[in-house]
């Protein structure tokens, strides 16, 4: 076999380890931002025509998060917002438009607290995809209803699934990633906000199975029940 045989066969068999290698890490690639951005992955696919253009999206994503100066509530601090959500939920008897809105303005605060961006819609979805891509959902649905109560045109039963869905996005906010725990947290025990140990009763992770908001009073739309059960609560 020529010198010059060998070269090719030896180009052409770099060259295919070398596509294989490309395939391999475009697909880990591929997989890691599906786990990190969960349903805001196939979103930016559909926003954007395609993989490639949503991938480059998503990771450009990726790089300004880098930039932010994130941090941690103070379990003191998560306990007080946790108080007022409870607080914004009451009100949601007597006024369900006026509570979701405050609703989404303490999420807006609880943000800009953890050191994210709090000024336009998509600037806020963008840079919580990264970490919250898995909530973001809630909060643009929450987002969209809210939009629509603003015009008279949202139901009392839709302006409930709007409570739940900023629950669930400001239970997420007020969390703490296991990555970010400090290492004396455990000898500390556990913060009020964090993962519910085995045993605790009443507590649940799942924000849609705990998420209580009041159902509408006698006579508001959708409503068809009477007495104490107009104050009764629903799950999502």
């Amino acid at each position: 076999m020529s010198t010059a045989v060998m070269v090719v066969i030896a180009l052409i068999i770099i060259a295919a380890v070398a596509a294989v290698a490309f395939l391999a890490a475009r697909q880990a690639r591929t997989q890691r931002l599906r786990r990190r951005f969960g349903p805001e992955y196939d979103r930016a696919v559909e926003q954007h025509g395609g993989r490639a253009a949503a991938e480059r999206e998503l990771l450009g994503r990726e790089r300004r998060h880098k930039e932010l100066e994130l941090r941690d509530l103070d379990p003191r601090r998560r306990e007080q917002y946790r108080e007022q959500w409870v607080a914004v939920q009451e009100r949601f008897v007597d006024a369900p438009r006026s509570a979701v809105e405050q609703a989404d303005g303490l999420v807006t605060v609880v943000m800009g607290e953890r050191g994210y961006p709090t000024s336009g819609f998509e600037e806020k979805a963008e840079h919580l995809s990264v970490e919250h891509g898995r909530t973001l959902e809630h909060y643009r649905r929450g987002h969209d209803i809210g939009g629509r109560a603003a015009g008279g045109e949202a139901s009392t039963e839709e302006l409930r699934q709007a409570m739940v869905h900023y629950r669930a996005l400001f239970e997420d906010l007020l969390s703490v990633p296991a990555q970010r725990s400090a290492p004396d947290d455990a000898a500390r025990g556990p913060a009020p906000g964090d993962a519910p140990a085995a045993g605790d009763a009443g507590r649940s992770a799942a924000p849609e199975r705990d998420a209580r908001v009041p159902g509408p009073r006698a006579g508001e739309p959708g409503d068809g029940r009477t007495g104490r059960d107009d104050e009764r609560t629903t799950r999502s």
